[in-house]
């Protein structure tokens, strides 16, 4: 029997959240740097732990793997777009809306980062947690989709992925 290799029944969930997610979050950072101007108003306190500034990403998360150099830079936007195709397979399989949800959420925010890359040679993070002096790292709309995502795949596998297994004492 002949499956479609890059269509399911849950593509349009995942795809469409994809869609969505990369949406918002281009539209957020076109807010942030051309209307807001967050670039000329420095660092924004909004609450004690919580602030808007702009920092430029040149790594993965956590300002890993910098990439200075341009074979650097398109490397890290291929491997965004090859990671992207491998999840559009990997969600024409699924039958879970979850599972594709989580997908959809990671796809989405790989490729609004890689178009970061595209457009600006870095990825535009905004969101600044700290809390007693430890500063966490600065994130965007794409970062929080990617690691919800990662959540939600996590806990499809972990506590609704899985069959129950047969007692083999009991057969």
């Amino acid at each position: 029997m002949f499956r479609n290799w890059l269509w399911g029944p849950m593509s349009p969930l995942g795809l469409g959240i994809a869609a969505l997610t990369l949406l918002a979050d281009q539209a957020h950072k076109a807010w942030m740097l051309y209307v807001y101007d967050i670039g000329g108003k420095g660092v924004v306190p909004l609450t004690p732990f919580f602030d808007l500034v702009l920092v430029w990403n040149r790594g993965i998360s956590y300002g890993l793997l910098p990439q200075e150099s341009a074979v650097g830079r398109w490397g890290l936007i291929l491997f965004a777009f090859a990671a992207s195709f491998a999840l559009a397979v990997w969600l024409a399989r699924l039958t879970a809306p979850l599972g594709a949800a989580s997908i959809g959420l990671i796809i989405g925010g790989a490729i609004g980062n890689a178009i970061d890359r595209i457009n600006y040679g870095a990825v535009a993070d905004f969101f600044s947690l700290h809390v007693l002096g430890y500063q966490w790292y600065v994130f965007n709309i794409a970062d929080a989709a990617i690691v919800a995502g990662v959540v939600g795949l996590l806990y499809e596998s972990l506590f609704r992925g899985h069959k129950k297994v047969r007692n083999p004492s009991k057969m």
